[in-house]
């Protein structure tokens, strides 16, 4: 995509410039890397009970993963540049599929961060050495000495993501469209735009600004996720009143089918932890209930909502107390 044809110039409000550069100067390593594999057996150990002394990140990957491929040698490479700050376990989910299952691993590659024997942070899919760096730093603190290129824009989306949870969306989209003049194909500000849209009430639009884009930014994780959430505002229009369903629960708190309905249209309305509580009270009561379809329609809202808002962390969080207790 070129800077004259970006749909998202100007989409709200003025054009505004802005200039990054990429990669990051190598860190020399030293010391034993730290770095392992794990299985099913070992999970406690190497991770839950590890990452009571430093941030422990799992690289959930399978051997015909192409992505996968990308994104270990970068994940080896930062770590051991770490100087132990944090440590890497890698778990092949085709031999171990247990553990990834249980923390709701539908796609791969994904990374997720534990810390004090708990699931903090992740990222799905093959970042760029520079933001792999970036969430290291931001997990064990930044190595001594060591630059990022990238700070400036990754700076300004993070601003911009900011000003959008805070309901300044001609600001965010100002923001993210200085990226956008910068870098067309950054994927972070192409899905912050939409989000932009979404956010202003034009989903249509959203959906149209998302099609037909080359097939690395199509299958980006974030990308993914917005498509995701245009469908499942789509769904929730149709699935009723929710005032209607909040007295159909009432009468019956156990009309599982009844409480996903609400569930879906309190995600679409934002409040996901809302959302989230409605199917966790279903897994409580009924693990059954729809084969399991409770866990499923929540691992399908984190998809939605990434592994770093706090409503995928608080969530998950009592996720692991309902499947480990």
């Amino acid at each position: 995509m070129s800077g004259s044809n970006n749909p998202y110039n100007a989409s709200f409000g003025g054009q505004m410039s802005a200039s990054a550069s990429y990669g990051a100067a190598p860190v020399s390593s030293g010391g034993p890397s730290p770095i392992k594999d794990t299985t099913t057996a070992n999970f406690a150990r190497d991770v839950i009970e590890e990452s009571r002394n430093q941030p422990v990140l799992v690289d959930f990957w399978a051997p015909w993963c192409g992505p996968c491929k990308q994104l270990t040698p970068v994940l080896e490479k930062v770590v051991n540049e770490g100087k132990g700050r944090v440590k890497l376990v890698k778990m092949n989910i085709d031999d171990h599929p247990a553990i990834p299952g249980q923390l709701g691993i539908q796609s791969i590659p994904a990374v997720i961060a534990f810390v004090n024997g708990r699931p903090a942070d992740g990222f799905m899919g093959a970042i760029p050495e520079s933001q792999v760096r970036q969430f290291v730093d931001r997990l064990g603190g930044p190595a001594d000495g060591a630059g990022d290129q990238a700070a400036e824009i990754e700076a300004i989306l993070e601003e911009a993501a900011g000003l959008l949870a805070g309901g300044d969306i001609n600001g965010a989209a100002e923001l993210f469209g200085a990226v956008l003049q910068a870098d067309p194909e950054n994927a972070k500000a192409l899905a912050g735009m939409a989000e932009c849209m979404i956010a202003a009430g034009q989903s249509q639009r959203a959906r149209e600004a998302l099609t037909d884009l080359p097939e690395t930014l199509a299958n980006d994780a974030g990308i993914q996720a917005v498509v995701k959430k245009l469908d499942q505002i789509e769904e929730a229009r149709k699935l009723g009143d929710p005032v209607a369903l909040e007295h159909e629960l009432a009468l019956n708190p156990d009309n599982h089918e009844q409480r996903v309905k609400l569930a879906k249209i309190r995600n679409v309305e934002g409040k996901r932890d809302e959302a989230a509580e409605h199917l966790l009270t279903i897994m409580r009561r009924d693990r059954a209930f729809d084969d399991d379809g409770a866990r499923r329609q929540l691992l399908q809202f984190f998809e939605v909502w990434g592994p770093k808002d706090p409503a995928t962390i608080a969530a998950r969080r009592k996720l692991s107390s309902i499947l480990f207790s």
